[in-house]
């Protein structure tokens, strides 16, 4: 190479360092705004303007971080998985860059890495550990060359942005075939979509739940979302049937069927909105585990993020403690204290989803008082017709006041009257506020309130919640 080209690179390089620093300047600008306004967290539009003025920000970080990069994506409990695998990770002594407060675009995550960035781009973090959309994973994983990325589930959800779960599988393939033999696949078994969707990938480690008893005689839903085998079309059998469309499957057929569990959470025990235990096992060791987190679907999401951690080289002595500790993420389980009354905020956004958090209520508190507060804005998905896959009818018996409100209120009160709600059961009341207030007279004392929204509901029901000085912010959560 000649001097005057050694010159010119030198100058490249200068020119990308300084466009960095002042991309990471304009960025932390923008969130020192957004908060001083009181306008928000500063989740996304900080990465939004940084990678702007700095288009490969994405790769150039990642390439900084000693540990890599993990990604986390699926349906349902992707924030709560990386939360997860985050507090193992730094309880381990790792300092994890995070997108905590669940920004999974390319944006959100931006921001996170410019939040753990000095005006150099030296990052005070060491491993990456970042939740993704669904559908942005081929993108994110192409710019961030991940160790690992950890599969978790796929059921229908926002179908005007996603279309079936067949093409968001169909994404995941492209992403894990550009990524190669590099980046190590952990995926749920227990979903027959996303173990086809990994099945023969190297190198990989499965994860699910292996127990037999837990729901004995459980049969498939009528929304299930992977009902036929991948391979030849005939529907699978089940031995055990956990959620939605999870289970220990087999093609009677071809002999497809769920892959041995590297890491199976056993004897199962639910306390449902009170927490769970349970056994996990995994490379010859049995850790025995308690949580607060409510419902069976967390029991996927600590086993989904003990094996990543494990994989990741966490010590196993560090786990049960975290998990023990470990607070849900905002809205996800969340507890808070109303008038006397104990508040459960239970995200749901998709059939299979709600029904799993309308069992968890049910096995807990019967007659059931709770607000569902339905929206449709473009982080929900503007098609609801979702709403008639949910089972409400497992309310009809077991509620004593439903209060439906968000902005589609009344086409959930239409469905609550179809499933067969006693008159005057359910009531619509447009503001939120207000809602919470009707749900709160209903109860006896020290009765429980269940409060079930849609995600922009969750956000505007926890915003009311902030200003009252009841609840922090979903970015400190």
């Amino acid at each position: 190479m000649s001097t005057r080209d050694s010159l010119r690179d030198a100058d490249a390089r200068q020119a990308g360092s300084l466009r960095l620093a002042a991309g990471i300047l304009a960025g932390r600008a923008s969130a020192s705004l957004i908060r001083a306004a009181r306008a928000g967290g500063a989740t996304t539009v900080p990465g939004r303007v940084v990678r702007f003025l700095v288009p490969d920000l994405l790769p150039r970080l990642a390439a900084r971080l000693r540990h890599g990069v993990i990604l986390v994506t699926g349906t349902n409990g992707k924030t709560t998985t990386a939360r997860l695998v985050s507090a193992l990770l730094a309880a381990a002594g790792h300092r994890p860059i995070h997108n905590r407060a669940g920004a999974n675009l390319p944006a959100g995550i931006a921001a996170a890495l410019v939040g753990g960035a000095g005006v150099d781009g030296r990052l005070q973090g060491d491993v990456g550990v970042f939740e993704v959309d669904e559908a942005a994973l081929p993108g994110v994983a192409e710019a961030l060359r991940p160790r690992a990325v950890v599969l978790g589930n796929l059921f229908r959800d926002q179908l005007d942005r996603y279309g079936e779960v067949d093409l968001v599988a169909a994404r995941w393939r492209r992403a894990l075939d550009a990524l190669g033999g590099a980046t190590t696949v952990l995926y749920n078994a227990d979903d027959p979509l996303v173990a086809d969707v990994a099945r023969g990938r190297t190198p990989s480690r499965t994860f699910g739940v292996d127990d037999p008893d837990l729901r004995p005689g459980a049969v498939l839903e009528h929304a299930a979302d992977a009902r036929y085998c991948y391979r030849c079309g005939v529907p699978y059998v089940y031995r055990t049937v956990t959620l939605g469309h999870l289970g220990d499957y087999r093609c009677p057929r071809c002999g497809v069927a769920r892959p041995a569990l590297e890491a199976a959470a056993r004897a199962v025990r639910l306390a449902w909105v009170e927490g769970s235990s349970f056994t996990l096992a995994s490379g010859g060791m049995a850790l025995a585990l308690r949580t607060v987190l409510p419902g069976l679907y967390n029991v996927y999401n600590i086993t989904a993020a003990v094996a990543t951690a494990l994989w990741a080289g966490v010590p196993p002595e560090v786990v049960a403690p975290t998990v023990a500790a470990f607070a849900p993420a905002f809205g996800r389980g969340e507890r808070l204290h109303l008038d006397g009354h104990p508040v459960h905020l239970l995200l749901a956004k998709n059939p299979a989803g709600f029904n799993e958090v309308l069992r968890t209520v049910l096995a807990d508190a019967r007659p059931l008082v709770a607000v569902i507060a339905i929206n449709d804005l473009l982080a929900d998905g503007q098609d609801i017709s979702w709403l008639w896959d949910v089972d409400f009818e497992l309310l009809r018996e077991a509620a004593r006041l439903v209060v439906a409100t968000g902005r589609r209120r009344e086409d959930l009160a239409v469905r609550l009257k179809y499933a067969g709600l006693a008159p005057g059961t359910v009531v619509v009341e447009a503001d939120e506020g207000r809602a919470l207030a009707r749900g709160l007279a209903a109860l006896d004392p020290g009765q429980p309130l269940y409060v079930i929204p849609t995600y922009t509901a969750l956000l505007r029901l926890r915003g009311l919640l902030t200003r009252r000085g009841l609840v922090r912010g979903f970015w400190e959560a």
